[in-house]
């Protein structure tokens, strides 16, 4: 499976986070993830929650990045092989605050306190981690039907990719994964 690896920088400024809907949109546009796919939406929803949590609560900058599936069999415009099989986007956003994420239940008016809720009930998983001297809070979603197994990273990060050439992991060869950096 081809991988596209992905991120952007995001300023500690809550107007960042539409700045990130729009790139995420067109990286996902460009991986085959039409706009009108449930997914995408969902996707984005969770990359505005996990970006306005980094940038609202640590008041730091953060890196949003997403690994994406390669484009799919037979697209149009490309000279790529592309692929049939079922596969995950993973989400992650990393910060410089080593506070771990803290889930909170919002109450009826209340206005925040609602985002790590929304991603428990929208990704398929999620997590976080250490990371440096903050963290990377993560989420993946699975891109076909239930019931149906998908070829996800199984739990892994930018970093399980940079081991030595031709290494396997989760099904993907090191030779497959295309970077971009914003």
């Amino acid at each position: 499976m081809q991988v596209l690896h992905v991120q952007l920088e995001v300023g500690p400024d809550p107007a960042e986070v539409g700045r990130a809907r729009r790139w995420a949109r067109s990286r996902l546009a460009g991986s085959g993830i039409a706009a009108d796919e449930p997914v995408a939406e969902t996707l984005i929803l969770l990359i505005s929650e996990l970006v306005t949590n980094a940038v609202v609560h640590t008041g730091c900058p953060a890196v949003l990045r997403m690994l994406l599936p390669g484009p799919p069999a037979d697209e149009p415009g490309t000279d790529e092989p592309g692929t049939d099989e079922p596969g995950t986007v993973r989400v992650e956003v990393a910060d410089r605050s080593a506070r771990p994420p803290r889930p909170r239940h919002a109450d009826g008016e209340d206005t925040n306190g609602r985002g790590l809720e929304l991603v428990d009930g929208l990704a398929d998983r999620w997590g976080w981690r250490h990371e440096g001297g903050g963290k990377s809070i993560w989420c993946e979603v699975d891109r076909c039907d239930a019931g149906t197994p998908a070829d996800t990273f199984a739990g892994t990060t930018h970093k399980d990719f940079t081991g030595a050439p031709r290494q396997k992991f989760a099904g993907t060869n090191h030779q497959d994964i295309a970077y971009e950096a914003v």
